[in-house]
């Protein structure tokens, strides 16, 4: 782990205001256990300096970017949800755990397990972009590190600190239901992600009727 947390905000140059990004993502409106998650950890939020929490209605799980909107033409985003319904129309909802907090270089983190059946759902994001645009289209990244953010850093500061903080604060866990992904388009307005739902697509319809063919 890094010594010292930075500025989120300032740590993506391509954002600017007005720009939008697509991007696949799980949202938990109204999951209760999230939101009981969340409000265990109110206390210890509010006494944070250097923080923009994420308000509870815009908890999520980054799963897979697919580009700038002013990149994206419409009709292609259109082929890339066909192909991803098509994709997880086999792909079975699945229970994920939500770890105690954690304090990353960037955001407070709630850790989201499994990590590899999460990384086997990006995955079928990806190629489902690269059944469009072809194999070389998404840029290989970092492995994914399943994880709902609390609130970004919004200024450096030494990170032992807030781990204590964080420590002291004791360890919640949640589990809830992973029953569909949804694309975004996404933006940055005051220190915060804001986004409007371009589609939902669910996971596992012909698993639930009882296809054998169903695949995690």
């Amino acid at each position: 782990m890094s010594d010292d947390v930075r500025d989120h905000w300032s740590s993506h140059p391509n954002w600017r205001p007005g720009r939008s990004f697509y991007t696949w993502h799980v949202i938990f409106p109204d999951d209760p256990a999230l939101l009981g998650l969340q409000a265990a950890y109110q206390q210890s939020l509010r006494s944070l300096t250097g923080i923009s929490l994420v308000p509870a209605e815009l908890l999520h799980l980054t799963m897979q970017g697919i580009g700038f909107a002013d990149r994206v033409p419409e009709s292609d985003l259109e082929l890339i949800v066909t192909a991803t319904r098509r994709r997880l129309d086999h792909v079975q909802p699945f229970e994920i755990g939500i770890e105690p907090a954690i304090v990353d270089a960037e955001s407070l983190q709630l850790p989201v397990t499994p990590a590899n059946r999460l990384r086997r759902l990006q995955a079928h994001l990806r190629s489902s972009i690269n059944d469009i645009w072809g194999t070389d289209s998404v840029p290989q990244l970092p492995e994914l590190q399943p994880h709902i953010s609390l609130g970004y850093w919004n200024k450096p500061a030494p990170a032992g600190p807030i781990r204590r903080h964080m420590d002291a604060a004791g360890g919640e866990i949640a589990a809830t239901q992973l029953t569909d992904v949804s694309l975004l388009e996404l933006r940055q307005e005051d220190q915060r992600y804001v986004w409007t739902v371009r589609a939902t697509v669910p996971l596992g319809l012909r698993a639930r009727a009882g296809d054998t063919g169903a695949q995690s």
